[in-house]
């Protein structure tokens, strides 16, 4: 009889909410629930999912109303965000960041979904921030959901407040870079800048493909669309475009200081090679006095008195004058 009952439970169960109708909160149903009747009753119900357990695939299949495409959205391990509209469902993958047990990250994370009227079914393998703040609205009963869409909106929007947190250390971080590539201090900030422009680069990318992918949702045919997603649709859009517009500014930003990074290093590889170069211009004619004296030869002047070391030492000293005089004389120095 256990056995039975083990092989009826949700495999890679996280967590399942049931929202009835007028109810004021939020049933959550227990990690033994049976898959029978799940979806049955009143109201809708949000059914989270880990992908790590390999028999999600087989549950999925017995669900009503999910065909193949809307499987394969659910279970797959693409890494990009996608958005489908087909017969009144809404299905695909959002960007999201993982979180660990006892911080959160920056890292991407990937949130495959599939909604209904009835039902909103979310996949991951990490355990994701915004997800995560969503269960905890639901739980506080923070937020009246009166449709899976509702959750949906809310997913996205704890994603544009995930991404304005971000913005706002990237901000700091940068007006410290800032304030380093400004100062006379030499100091080469390249590699502290390095992994904040990758991480802005991301987000860019990453939060413009799920806006143009919102905007081709809600350019899809009524017929097609969940009723209300095309307001949703709008709403997110706005949203999602501001804080496209500073990280934006972010990336400009970021550029323009690793210019001004290499301009500076580039500077003081000049000023090495001007000194170094005075230096050659300096040392050349003494070079050249020494090796007349040092050459092995005979008759040379001053080899047979005491007083050539001495001669030696004017001649070195005053070829080093007179290079320093010609190099004022033309300006270089």
């Amino acid at each position: 009889m256990n056995t039975i009952t083990t092989t009826n439970r949700i495999p890679g169960f996280v967590w399942a909410y049931r929202f009835r109708p007028g109810a004021g909160n939020a049933e959550r149903l227990s990690d033994d629930t049976q898959r029978a009747g799940l979806f049955d009753g009143d109201g809708f119900v949000w059914l989270h999912l880990n992908l790590v357990d390999a028999r999600v695939a087989a549950f999925l299949e017995d669900i009503p109303g999910l065909d193949e495409s809307v499987r394969t959205a659910l279970i797959t391990h693409e890494t990009h965000a996608t958005i489908t509209v087909d017969e009144q469902m809404l299905f695909g993958t959002l960007v999201d960041f993982q979180r660990e047990f006892d911080q959160e990250t920056s890292n991407i994370g990937w949130l495959h979904f599939v909604l209904t009227d009835r039902m909103l079914i979310t996949t991951r393998l990490q355990p994701l921030r915004s997800v995560e703040r969503v269960r905890m609205a639901v739980e506080k009963n923070a937020a009246k959901f009166e449709s899976p869409l509702d959750l949906f909106e809310l997913l996205v929007v704890e994603f544009q407040r995930t991404l304005i947190s971000l913005v706002i250390e990237i901000t700091e971080e940068l007006n410290l870079i800032e304030d380093f590539v400004y100062d006379n201090a030499p100091r080469d900030e390249r590699r502290r800048l390095a992994p904040v422009r990758r991480t802005i680069v991301r987000l860019h990318r990453h939060l413009r493909t799920v806006l143009t992918l919102m905007r081709r949702a809600a350019a899809a045919d009524d017929e097609e669309m969940p009723l209300g997603f095309e307001d949703v649709a709008g709403r997110l859009t706005g949203r999602l475009e501001s804080v496209d517009h500073d990280v934006y500014a972010l990336q400009e930003r970021a550029r323009l200081l690793h210019e001004e990074i290499d301009s500076k290093l580039a500077s003081e590889i000049n000023r090495h090679l001007y000194i170094l170069s005075i230096m050659t211009a300096l040392l050349l004619p003494p070079t050249l006095v020494t090796g007349f004296f040092g050459m092995n030869t005979s008759s040379l002047p001053f080899s047979g008195g005491g007083a050539g070391t001495e001669y030696a030492v004017a001649l070195i000293v005053a070829s080093m004058l007179l290079a320093w005089w010609l190099l004022k004389r033309v300006n270089i120095l």
